[in-house]
């Protein structure tokens, strides 16, 4: 065997290696991600995560696995669209306050207030006055959060640029993420260091000991998922609770009511079975 396929195949094994230590060590995570929100709903505590970060850096994969087992009743994904009529003539933080988490609730941020600090700056949607408004505001709304009780987290996905291109190119002919190739995504690509200015004199503003900004370098996607999950675990001092006792109950016999020909319902097509 060639050394060229030997390396190839030798890539492949620990490639799948890893891929196995992953997922090992998300089910372990998203456990306690479990256990985590049965003490928030119990306690009554109330949890706000912010994922911000640059276009394609991998909030949103990170966001789905912290999600994926989690009760939707007491755990929720905010991501606003763009504002209304009526909102853009609201007070900047009014529609993001009228959803943060109540209590014994989780809500996660897919991108929140910081729109203005980052895209709107950058992009020219919001004035010089605005934004140094929101960089006077945001420290004391935040500071007015954690002071009421709220477990504030802040969490910024650093993402190269390389590696951010090559996620674009590679949403470009996928079917089911071509919609998350927008054309302020590939604008980014030319204001990159745009981005980096607004980013720095953001976190010079915002970056406070009550509130602090917690960088995640995602080049890595699973390591960035791996490793967001296990600092929210070590920022909220959760116990582990005893689940309640479950008893099933006995089944009873059948009726001998007589129901209706089963014939008669509606059953979608059995596609599956064509495959």
């Amino acid at each position: 065997m060639s050394d060229k396929k030997s390396g190839k195949k030798s890539a492949k094994k620990q490639k799948r290696a890893y891929k196995k230590k992953y997922e090992k060590e998300l089910r372990r995570l998203q456990i306690e991600l479990v256990s985590m929100q049965q003490w928030i709903t119990a306690s009554g505590a109330r949890v706000l995560v912010i994922f911000e970060g640059r276009d394609a850096a991998g909030k949103g994969g990170a966001i789905k696995r912290v999600m994926q087992y989690l009760n939707p009743r007491t755990a929720r994904v905010v991501a606003l669209p763009q504002p209304s009529e009526r909102e853009k003539g609201q007070w900047y933080f009014q529609r993001y306050i009228e959803r943060l988490p109540t209590k014994g609730e989780i809500v996660l941020m897919d991108r929140s207030w910081y729109n203005r600090a980052g895209v709107e700056r950058v992009m020219g949607y919001s004035t010089d006055e605005e934004y140094e408004r929101f960089l006077d505001q945001v420290p004391v709304l935040e500071k007015m959060l954690v002071d009421d009780g709220i477990i504030l987290l802040k969490y910024w996905y650093s993402v190269s640029d390389t590696e951010q291109e090559k996620r674009f190119r590679s949403r470009l002919n996928d079917p089911m993420r071509r919609w998350k190739l927008s054309d302020t995504d590939l604008l980014s690509i030319t204001k990159w260091e745009d981005y980096s200015r607004a980013k720095d004199a953001m976190f010079d503003v915002t970056d406070h000991e009550y509130a602090p900004w917690w960088s995640i370098d995602s080049d890595d996607k699973k390591a960035a998922r791996i490793n967001t999950i296990n600092h929210l675990l070590s920022q909220v001092p959760y116990d582990t609770l005893d689940p309640d006792e479950v008893h099933f109950p006995e089944r009873p016999a059948a009726s001998d009511a007589e129901r209706p020909p089963i014939e008669e319902h509606r059953f979608v097509p059995n596609h599956a079975a064509s495959l």
